[in-house]
């Protein structure tokens, strides 16, 4: 019979754990939309409504990624600035622009700068800093080497794959034309690419908002490339709770635009706790009176 008595321990202990560890809880990334500006009203944890897969759940935690302004202590950031290598080399007018963002970062966000070579991301630097001007001083011309980074949506799934939760808010901002070279002709016909999917299931697995600035490539060019691209960096920010910045098919003028949109975002985000349960990725939504919250499509249920 001893046997039997093991196998009853091994019951009861598992038991024990469980009651231990209680309801299985899941955070995602929020950002609250609202027109009327930093003068609009906090949204409160109790005015928060989840709905994960096909059922309400209980929010447990409201919490801003960024602290100051009467927000409260932020849960911190971790931001990945993600390069396209194959970028025109007319981006150096951009260079500045990205400097100067980078080092009026909030100390509760640390940074990394890497460029996207042959479906990778290669740091230049170790990590992620909080030194923000050791950070700006990262930035380089692109190679602007035709194909340079194979894909953008390879370089990105390998990037979140490898990025290893540390309790703060995991943020990407890409700068790439979004082409994707290898899901063949850019006509609006052929919008479907199961590498852009892949990535965006990758990054919301990985619970990382992409944002993304578009600016063209060395490689396919024109409207059409343009209008291809575009439409998948914006597929993919909406799958995970973020946006896409850009104006018609050409090349901005200036980041500085789209940088401070980026920033008001941030100190929109807020991370949201609730009761989770469930397997894999399952359909997410966040709603609150009288504000809209944007949040991924799609969340890892359990992942925090």
């Amino acid at each position: 019979m001893r046997w039997l008595s093991v196998a009853l321990l091994g019951l009861v202990t598992a038991s024990a754990v469980a009651q231990v560890e209680g309801p299985v809880t899941t955070s995602a990334l929020v950002r609250v939309e609202d027109k009327r500006g930093p003068e609009a009203p906090r949204v409160q944890a109790s005015e928060v409504t989840i709905k994960l897969g096909d059922a309400d759940r209980r929010v447990t935690g409201w919490q801003p990624v960024l602290g100051g302004s009467g927000q409260g202590q932020g849960t911190g950031v971790e931001l990945a600035i993600l390069i396209d290598d194959g970028l025109q080399t007319g981006f150096g007018r951009m260079l500045s622009d990205l400097q100067s963002f980078i080092q009026s970062l909030p100390p509760d966000v640390a940074v990394t700068v890497g460029y996207m070579q042959n479906g990778r991301v290669v740091a230049e630097q170790e990590g992620f800093t909080t030194e923000h001007d050791d950070a700006a001083k990262a930035l380089r011309l692109p190679r602007g080497m035709p194909g340079v980074s194979a894909s953008p949506y390879f370089c990105l799934s390998d990037f979140v794959k490898h990025w290893q939760p540390s309790g703060k808010a995991r943020i990407a901002l890409m700068i790439t034309s979004g082409v994707d070279p290898y899901n063949g002709s850019t006509s609006p016909m052929n919008q479907y690419s199961p590498y852009v999917e892949t990535a965006k299931a990758d990054a919301q697995r990985a619970g990382v908002a992409v944002y993304s600035i578009y600016y063209t490539g060395a490689a396919l060019r024109g409207g059409q490339a343009a209008f291809s691209g575009q439409n998948y960096l914006t597929d993919l920010a909406a799958s995970t709770g973020a946006r896409s910045y850009y104006i018609g098919t050409g090349n901005p003028v200036s980041f500085r635009p789209f940088l401070k949109q980026f920033t008001d975002a941030l100190y929109q985000t807020y991370r949201v706790q609730f009761d989770g349960g469930g397997k894999g990725l399952q359909r997410f939504k966040a709603s609150a009176k009288g504000v809209k919250l944007t949040g991924p499509q799609m969340v890892l249920a359990g992942a925090h």
